[in-house]
């Protein structure tokens, strides 16, 4: 997922021996080789009982000069059984951040165990303390595509190691390069080159997918298909910088929905869906207008825009018309909960917490938002319990669910495969890879591409998805190549596990689907 507040990372410090003799002990070597270790399980599955094997394991990669550079960690599940393993569907999966593990992904509900995750809403406090429970996942998506999920090097377990340097892997193009090596290594040792191939990755993730799959395509190592999950691909459409007014624009529907689900929207549609498709249509045609006239807007044309969005947000047209009609997202999450001194997740707008400056005139945020406190206890006191004990990886490190300085160091400059439209792409804010996407659609003819997306989610926001992924220059007999999925959930897809059903077979169909082109 999007980076969280930094106060909240778990740093690890070095683990040093006792003193002797008034002379420091030697420090202990790093690993230089990969090792492994595998265990045998089962999970029930639409009534059908599947045996698979667990690997928990490091794979250790080297520079051009063979000197060791990074330990990579990585859980695979493999269904038993499976007589020909090229017709075996594998699909490579990871978190985003920059920064974070890919426990989330795995333990959240994609792989073949997961946890009881706390709910919003009443009883909440109570299912946010330990003891956390941890079940069988009837919802993974194991039976459909063996899994491999992988930690980005200075997260989970994956550490710098040798000769290795911070910047020859945290960057938006070294990034891709470090999980490019990890995958071939992987292919190759698993003999595994031939089965058909997936992506997966949430938040970052996504960004991360676009940029590997181009250079996974280009290296001759072609995809059946990349799930995006919560996507962002060109950040300009969720930066509310100063005149840029796409965001606003492209946030509206979110805005809507998650009004609805607060039960501000008065009266309420009985659909959820069908009142977003009227919020697009508004954010898309008399918002987007007007937002474009500027200072040019006629009062009155103003003031019709404000109670339309009065009436898709619950909030009061007065302070639409006070806001010039924009409504930044922080301030949106506080005043869509009314006079309740609450704000919502950015996560997952489901989940709310007190506002502890509610006098303000824009609600400060608390600590580390509504969505991270809720669940952060749960994953944290759960996932190295389970690589240890369940999965038998043991090791005296402390497993980093997110690391700040990954984020911190972060090289965002990026050249994109038009780079020379645009030399300007050396920041944050101004990041866009979706073109890398779309030349590894046009240079892999038969790689599809699913996005999946939360009505609730108010980082990565669904209708931007859409926006992109419309917007990336994909030739039009392509566009059939795209698939766009909606779910009434977050940021985190599976925290909602009235969703993960749904969630599930609707990635199994598309895997059969790309597999089968």
């Amino acid at each position: 997922m999007m980076k969280r507040l930094a106060s909240l990372v778990m740093w690890s410090g070095a683990l040093l021996m006792p003193l002797a003799w008034g002379h420091p002990a030697p420090a202990i070597p790093t690993a230089v080789h990969g090792r492994q270790v595998s265990t045998h399980h089962s999970v029930v599955v639409a009534g059908h009982r599947d045996r698979y094997t667990a690997t928990a394991g490091t794979l250790i990669l080297h520079n051009a000069k063979g000197k060791p550079t990074a330990r990579m960690f990585y859980i695979a599940y493999t269904l038993d059984g499976v007589r020909d393993e090229s017709r075996r569907p594998i699909t490579f999966a990871y978190n985003g951040g920059p920064g974070f593990a890919s426990a989330l992904v795995d333990f959240g509900g994609f792989g073949p165990r997961r946890i009881i995750w706390p709910h919003p809403g009443p009883g909440a406090a109570r299912s946010m303390a330990p003891p956390y429970r941890i079940v069988p996942n009837a919802d993974t998506i194991l039976p459909a595509t063996d899994l491999v999920f992988i930690d980005a090097v200075g997260t989970g377990y994956s550490r710098i190691i040798g000769v290795g340097k911070p910047k020859d892997f945290y960057g938006v193009n070294a990034d891709a390069r470090t999980f490019t090596r990890f995958i071939q290594q992987y292919l190759t040792r698993t003999g595994r080159w031939n089965s058909p191939k997936f992506l997966l990755g949430e938040s970052y993730g996504t960004t991360r997918s676009a940029v590997l799959g181009q250079s996974l395509v280009s290296d001759g190592i072609y995809l059946n298909g990349i799930i995006l999950c919560s996507t962002v691909l060109d950040f300009p459409t969720i930066n509310f910088a100063p005149g840029n007014d796409l965001p606003y624009v492209l946030y509206l529907p979110s805005y809507a929905a998650v009004a609805w689900y607060h039960h501000r929207i008065h009266p309420r549609p009985a659909d959820l869906a069908t009142f977003v498709r009227q919020a697009e249509r508004f954010a898309a045609g008399p918002y987007s207008r007007a937002l474009f006239a500027g200072a040019r807007l006629p009062a009155a044309a103003r003031q019709r825009v404000a109670v339309s969005l009065s009436h898709l947000t619950g909030i009061p047209a007065a302070f639409w018309l006070k806001a010039d009609l924009r409504i930044p997202l922080p301030v949106f999450m506080r005043r869509v909960m009314g006079s309740q001194q609450a704000m919502t997740g950015r996560y997952d707008a489901r989940y709310t917490i007190p506002e502890l400056q509610p006098l303000l005139p824009v609600g400060g945020r608390s600590d580390v938002g509504a969505t991270t406190a809720n669940i952060w206890g749960a994953l944290s006191a759960t996932f190295e319990n389970y690589v240890t004990r369940h999965l038998g990886f043991r090791t005296h490190e402390i497993y980093k669910q997110d690391s700040g300085r990954v984020f911190m160091d972060w090289n965002w400059k990026y050249s994109p495969p038009l780079r020379e439209l645009d030399e300007d792409v050396g920041t944050m804010g101004y990041l866009n890879v979706a073109p890398a996407l779309a030349r590894a659609m046009t240079n892999d003819p038969a790689l599809q591409v699913m996005a999946n997306n939360g009505y609730f989610d108010l980082a990565t926001p669904f209708f931007a998805t859409h926006y992109t992924l419309m917007h990336m220059g994909l030739p039009t007999a392509d566009l059939s190549h795209l698939h766009f999925e909606y779910y009434p959930t977050g940021h985190m897809l599976y925290l909602n596990p009235q969703a993960l059903p749904e969630i599930a077979a609707r990635m199994e169909h598309f895997i059969a689907m790309a597999d089968a082109q």
